[in-house]
């Protein structure tokens, strides 16, 4: 057990407390308690990292507790698929338990709770209860039946367990102070009925118990001393002490709950109720579709179990919630495959070379290395012949002067391989290249040792001996999302943030070294990023997916979108002072395609929020992003600026600002009739002819 400080999180601070204090280590148990109703993402990851770390540094059992209370949402293929993911990401669990395992001993306590006068049967309706409740603001009042006697409400609690009443109506309620200022402490719901058949139980329970009463009590009945949750159990806190305070014996461990800020993952959802509606409605193609946050699709996407605990480690445990850039994640995967990935060449959207000056018929092997990254790697046969498959992209004619690929008189050298040089084309009718014609240097192969061999050319590029090659289905993922937050804008469906791009399937060639490959193999295809082997791959048809780039794609697009607005904010500056008509059109029609190019819903808001100011320019820019980006429209923008926005603008003493305005208050029937007087007065005093245009024709 490491005695540095500094290493600790606060978590274990409090254990290391606790140890210090006579707690004795032998006494720690902690335990993971998902709800079967789902499947685990990633930000169930960092608990399991937690949890099981914790068992780790201090040599405790760790429990895997399915928290099984809600018959209508749960699943044994939830369970199943729960204990895949632990078992992959490296865990083993000290017991698999269940809160199912307890429902006789939850009745039992529910009753002895009731005779104790602790515990009482409600038979209101749920908005009667709500309303009886009060607010934050406001004390809750005692409702109808909290004063039931003993004998009723141990008649009508022992007629829901055997299924007498239909659902709804009756619960049982716990008896503490429906004047509590934490609403959660007013008279809290403890059973309920269904008469649902759960998938260990059977039909054996017609009353099943709520989270909050049976997850405390599972924890004392499994003597965990360390209840580790998320933040948003703060506030859950006291009602579990309460329920423990109930059946208490001072002769063992009484679990004490602490909380942590959960995973929040930008450009991701993380609730499994919109999870299990991509799944659903057929948006993804299952829980474990590799574009899904799902520990089940990340497995399949390539991710590897070390990346997912290292990432789990650079977070840390913090009490605190903040966001996580996803790009993090990928970092640690690249860190991971390029110490463990094998280099192959694979080409995804091949054009056709021909070596012209290299004999027909003519096949040699070369040597090309597995892994740079590890000596052990050794090497690999690559076959060469006469015919080539290249990137298509990897080709220009006419080439600009940074262009360090193949082109016309340009020479490059082909990985492993020999050094080439263009010299012609040919296309079909309608204009496409379907042949390159190139020569190559004998003297040049890479690794003979000769003069040419150690010749420096701009370039290197992949290939796959067309002969040879295997052909294979590429699946190319991305992003789910296109927006940071996607669930987190009111008046948005996050699924309106859907990435259209999110998988393109390409047919793409491979060397044919991986003709033997196993699903879930991993690889670098050279240039191109880190894939591996989908489950739906067969001997007769190789299917890869793309699992992440070699480089942070989205970190690029997100940092040249934001330069495309500073630049346009600048183009607004020449647009307003340009007096010439035909160039102020020129520069109108750029600055609208560079707004209607931008897909960061997050980014594009914020911009018009943060020129809503005392500034023509400043004042221009938002409305035009308003009016012409298809990602934000009025309803998206706070109200407040909104309004500042359309107030200050039709005030402005620059007409295209007015006229922007106008445009956009007549496309938002919402917010138009509040402004009504001030387009009215403005028409009366308005003296732009093109403006009284725009404004006869909105107020007709």
């Amino acid at each position: 057990m490491s005695t540095e400080e500094k290493s600790l999180h606060f978590i274990e601070q409090i254990i290391e407390e606790n140890l210090a204090k006579g707690f004795s280590q032998d006494q720690l148990r902690f335990r993971f308690p998902p709800e079967p109703n789902g499947y685990l993402h990633i930000g169930h990851a960092k608990s399991i990292c937690l949890n099981f770390g914790l068992g780790l540094r201090y040599n405790a059992p760790v429990n895997l507790r399915f928290d099984d209370t809600n018959p209508a949402k749960e699943e044994q293929e939830y369970v199943d698929a729960i204990k895949e993911d632990l078992q992959w990401l490296g865990f083993n669990w000290a017991e698999e338990r269940y809160a199912s395992d307890y429902f006789q001993q939850l009745y039992d306590w529910a009753v002895a709770m009731i005779k104790n006068g602790k515990a009482y049967v409600d038979s209101q309706s749920s908005e009667d209860m709500a309303a009886q409740k009060g607010t934050p603001t406001q004390p809750g009042v005692d409702g109808p039946y909290r004063n039931r006697s003993i004998e009723e409400n141990l008649t009508l609690f022992e007629g829901m367990k055997n299924g007498d009443f239909p659902e709804g109506s009756h619960v049982l309620r716990a008896k503490i102070d429906m004047k509590s200022t934490n609403m959660l402490m007013r008279d809290p719901l403890m059973y309920r009925i269904l008469h649902r058949h759960h998938h260990r139980t059977g039909n054996d329970w017609k009353i099943y118990p709520m989270y909050d009463f049976a997850h405390g009590e599972s924890d004392y009945i499994e003597q965990i001393s360390h209840s580790i949750c998320t933040l948003e159990f703060v506030m859950h806190r006291e009602l579990y002490n309460w329920f423990l305070d109930q059946i208490y014996d001072d002769n063992k461990v009484r679990p004490h709950q602490y909380e942590f800020a959960r995973l929040n993952l930008n450009y991701t959802v993380m609730s499994k109720r919109k999870l299990l509606q991509l799944v659903q409605e057929n948006i993804v193609k299952g829980w474990d579709d590799p574009r899904m946050p799902t520990i089940s699709g990340l497995r399949r996407r390539g991710y590897t179990a070390n990346s997912i605990r290292k990432f789990c480690e650079i977070i840390g445990v913090a009490k605190r919630e903040n966001v996580i850039d996803v790009s993090l994640l990928e970092f640690c995967l690249r860190e991971d495959l390029n110490k463990t990935a094998p280099r192959v060449m694979a080409v995804l959207d091949p054009v056709k070379v021909i070596i012209t000056n290299y004999p027909e018929g003519k096949e040699e092997v070369l040597e090309a290395e597995n892994n740079q990254e590890d000596d052990a790697a050794g090497f690999r046969e690559v076959p060469f012949s006469r015919e080539l498959y290249i990137e298509r992209e990897d080709f220009l004619e006419v080439a600009p002067a940074k262009f360090f690929r193949l082109s016309i008189g340009n020479e490059v050298r082909l990985k492993n391989g020999y050094i080439i040089k263009g010299e012609s084309v040919v296309k079909d009718s309608e204009g496409n290249i379907t042949e390159i014609h190139v020569t190559y240097d004998e003297d040049s192969r890479s690794g003979s040792g000769s003069e040419a061999s150690q010749r420096k050319v701009a370039g290197t590029l992949h290939w796959v001996s067309i002969k040879h090659a295997i052909e294979a289905e590429v699946r190319l993922y991305d992003r789910l999302f296109i927006d940071e937050a996607p669930d987190s804008h009111k008046e948005k469906n996050f699924l309106e943030f859907m990435n259209s791009n999110s998988l393109e399937i390409v047919k793409g060639f491979v060397e044919p070294s991986l003709a033997n490959v196993n699903s879930g193999d991993k690889f670098q295809f050279q240039r191109l990023g880190y894939f591996n082997v989908d489950k739906d791959s067969t001997p007769s048809k190789l299917v890869f997916n793309k699992t992440v780039g070699l480089k942070d794609a989205w970190e690029e697009k997100g940092k040249k979108e934001a330069n495309l607005l500073m630049n346009t904010q600048k183009e607004i500056n020449k647009f307003v002072k340009e007096k010439d008509e035909t160039n102020a059109a020129v520069l109108l029609k750029s600055i609208v395609d560079n707004i209607e190019s931008i897909d960061n819903f997050s980014l594009i808001n914020q911009t018009v929020v943060k020129n809503v100011k005392n500034d023509n320019n400043s004042l221009l820019f938002a409305n035009l992003i308003l009016q012409y980006s298809d990602k934000v429209q009025p309803k998206d923008i706070e109200l407040e600026s909104l309004t500042k926005l359309y107030s200050m603008s039709l005030k402005s003493q620059l007409a295209a600002v007015r006229i922007s305005a106008i445009e956009n208050l007549k496309n938002d029937a919402v917010n138009f009739n509040d402004f009504k007087v001030q387009l009215s007065e403005l028409k009366n005093t308005e003296k732009n002819e093109k403006v009284l245009i725009f404004l006869n024709d909105l107020l007709l």
